[in-house]
């Protein structure tokens, strides 16, 4: 399933809980003012957490998971100002 909309609309369904996994883009290039996706949301609190990051050329990406996996999937594209879910890669 993806989840259309903006960024308060992901935020609502990850409050919810109703994202069971999660793939971010991650890209430094700056869009206009943008909205924080990630903001005034605690990811671990609410069950989330990131399995994996890959620095790309041009993007960085994020799998976020919540420990019970069973229904959706989203695919969301982000820009750089958004904290990064996933702590740093050794």
């Amino acid at each position: 399933m993806r989840v259309g909309g903006g960024a308060a609309t992901v935020r609502q369904y990850l409050q919810a809980k109703l994202i069971d996994e999660m793939h971010l883009a991650v890209s430094p290039v700056l869009l206009g003012a943008g909205e924080p996706l990630l903001a005034g949301i605690d990811l671990n609190k609410l069950g989330y957490k990131c399995e994996k990051s890959v620095m790309g050329e041009r993007a960085t990406f994020y799998r976020i998971t919540r420990k019970s996996m069973e229904q959706a999937t989203v695919h969301v594209l982000t820009s750089s100002h958004d904290r990064s879910p996933c702590p740093p890669s050794p």
